[in-house]
């Protein structure tokens, strides 16, 4: 809590959001463009996307996973050990499937945070880590720290990540923002 209200009056950039992330946000609504993945590429570049993974996915299963990686770093004449192999996977929260394959290409072509730093960042305002703030804690923070946001911008955000009950759920903000709707993810 003491740290909340240092972070309050030193006007640090809302300390709990990345600078990168606010912009990212702020462009995104500036084009009024998606928050799915998809839209980051055009569609020739996806279609080479899907094209790499599916070499990469070497038994056809939909995921990337240690055994697939090590299959590609044979074939190339190297044999790294399982240990490197899933550091390297450590970078996907979760599977690596198509969509979250896209998504770290997206993150490191478009210079943003990876879902792990972003969601840390909030989690510096929740010292129990239960994935959800109080609405009028986050709302205080957006309208007083740092860059400031004005009410519309707020509403946009209530609006992609509605509270319920009085709370935040910045897990499913984190999700949303940097995977697009999970009902998307099932496709």
């Amino acid at each position: 809590m003491a740290e909340d209200k240092a972070a309050r009056k030193s006007g640090n950039v809302l300390g709990m959001f990345p600078q990168s992330q606010i912009q990212e946000f702020k462009e995104k609504k500036a084009r009024k463009g998606t928050t799915n993945i998809l839209g980051m590429f055009p569609q020739a570049q996806i279609q080479e996307f899907k094209e790499a993974f599916g070499m990469m996915d070497v038994n056809r299963d939909g995921f990337i996973d240690v055994s697939d990686l090590k299959a590609i770093h044979n074939d190339l004449g190297r044999n790294p050990s399982d240990k490197d192999l899933n550091e390297m996977l450590k970078e996907c929260p979760g599977q690596l499937n198509f969509t979250a394959f896209l998504t770290l290409f997206g993150e490191k072509m478009h210079g943003t945070d990876s879902e792990t730093t972003f969601r840390q960042a909030f989690e510096q305002f929740d010292p129990e880590k239960k994935g959800k703030l109080s609405e009028e804690y986050v709302k205080d923070l957006l309208l007083n720290v740092g860059d400031q946001f004005k009410e519309e911008e707020i509403r946009q955000v209530w609006k992609e990540a509605k509270p319920h009950g009085g709370l935040f759920d910045y897990d499913a903000f984190v999700t949303l923002v940097k995977r697009g709707p999970q009902d998307e993810m099932a496709q």
